[in-house]
């Protein structure tokens, strides 16, 4: 794995193990999910619906699965450009490709708006 998403380099051995502990529990990694976020969203249309961890699972892959996408894509237009860097108008493009009609609109607005939240508030 190394040091790719910010995760720290191992230096042999297990993490967290001294060399005398007899009795250390395994601790595993911490994952990194958007179920926090997918729950909000859901909170934010359905108050009264929850949702099952198989389902959770399920939408957090779909969600990994557009972000890859979008990211590609996007990857794309800036090498074809002939850029290093990615701009929101290769983010913005890449959004149009790949997500329909409508749906595509609406991304784009809250993305707008996000960004200008964001920068307002530096």
């Amino acid at each position: 794995m190394g040091t790719e998403h910010g995760q720290q380099p191992q230096s042999g051995g297990r993490r967290g193990h001294g060399s005398g502990d007899k009795k250390s529990k395994k601790h595993s990694r911490r994952k990194e999910t958007y179920s926090m976020y997918i729950y909000k969203v859901l909170k934010q249309v359905h108050p009264d619906i929850g949702i099952f961890s198989k389902a959770m699972s399920i939408m957090n892959s779909f969600v990994n699965d557009v972000f890859e996408r979008l990211a590609g894509k996007a990857a794309q237009l800036a090498q074809y450009l002939g850029q290093t860097t990615l701009t929101s108008w290769e983010v913005q493009t890449a959004v149009r490709w790949l997500l329909p009609g409508e749906l595509a609109k609406h991304a784009i607005s809250e993305g707008t708006k996000a960004i200008t939240k964001y920068t307002g508030s530096k």
